[in-house]
């Protein structure tokens, strides 16, 4: 089964993270490749990114046949997606097991969301 675990962020959990002792930071950064490379080789990971500053983001719109851009986040909030794990493993367990291995997960800075991702077939509709 898939599981897409969301990692969100906001301007107070990178304060505080930026306030952490140099070694816990640097532990946090072995903790992210520790968990990229128990992913990779057990073959669950799918993909993994972290995403730019909620500022450089691009709204995307069509309205009359028209594409319309706009620029930054679509509401005011104080949380943003800043990354995100795909993975594929054997049950939820599993997936919330792996995220609470995310380091802003075990360093309580930053909310981590665990939700299956659904398949979509079309010639099913």
């Amino acid at each position: 089964m898939q599981y897409v675990i969301l990692i969100y962020s906001n301007p107070a959990s990178r304060q505080t993270f930026d306030a952490l002792p140099p070694a816990r930071r640097k532990a946090g950064l072995h903790a992210f490749r520790a968990l990229n490379e128990q992913l990779t080789r057990s073959g669950e990971m799918l993909a993994t990114a972290l995403l730019a500053d909620p500022s450089l983001t691009k709204q995307v719109h069509v309205s009359h046949g028209q594409t319309v851009t706009g620029d930054g986040p679509f509401a005011e909030a104080k949380e943003h997606l800043a990354g995100f794990y795909l993975i594929d493993c054997d049950d939820i367990d599993t997936a919330i097991a792996y995220a609470a291995q995310v380091h802003e997960a075990a360093a309580g800075v930053d909310l981590i969301e665990v939700r299956p991702v659904m398949t979509f077939n079309a010639d099913e509709m």
